[in-house]
């Protein structure tokens, strides 16, 4: 099974959860284009990055999930995403992206709000449970950042209602 990025539940609501996400590294691209076009080709690069073994290195563990993140409107053309290394990664240790498109950044523990959804994670679909998520959130007297996290979990083919997402929003 593919490793999941580590968090804690720190309280369950009826809509959606609160959790502790431990620190960690991630490899990120820049993308300026639509959701589902900066998805498909960041996801080029990251994964020539992760996979790129040579005779000076081995390739790097997929994990999940691959996230999308803004900080404006779901149908914003300014999108980061980002595979997260494996568990205990350290950002010294990890071999220099070849590509300078890709970035390592090292993450710190955050407490997020989590919603799971099933389907294909569209910016349809995506934006609907954004909203839900802000609004429960809201009615629950959390304080969210503006930035917007789309966690998809599955290889694209698998079957789209087979799909398991997150929606994570740090709280502010």
């Amino acid at each position: 099974m593919t490793e999941r990025q580590k968090f804690q539940v720190i309280q369950k609501y009826e809509d959606f959860e609160l959790r502790r996400y431990e620190a960690c590294v991630i490899a990120e691209v820049e993308m300026n284009s639509d959701f589902g076009s900066a998805t498909n080709g960041a996801f080029r690069y990251l994964f020539n990055y992760i996979s790129k073994g040579n005779q000076k290195r081995q390739g790097i563990s997929m994990t999940a999930p691959v996230i999308a993140t803004t900080t404006e409107t779901m149908d914003s053309d300014n999108w980061r995403v980002s595979f997260v290394m494996p568990h205990g990664s350290k950002l010294e240790h990890l071999p220099l992206p070849e590509d300078a498109r890709v970035k390592l950044v090292a993450m710190p523990p955050q407490e997020c709000v989590a919603l799971p959804f099933k389907g294909k994670a569209n910016m349809k679909l995506a934006e609907q449970k954004e909203r839900e998520l802000r609004d429960s959130a809201m009615a629950a007297g959390l304080m969210l950042s503006s930035e917007t996290r789309v966690s998809r979990f599955d290889p694209p083919f698998k079957p789209g209602f087979l799909m398991y997402n997150e929606i994570v929003i740090p709280l502010q």
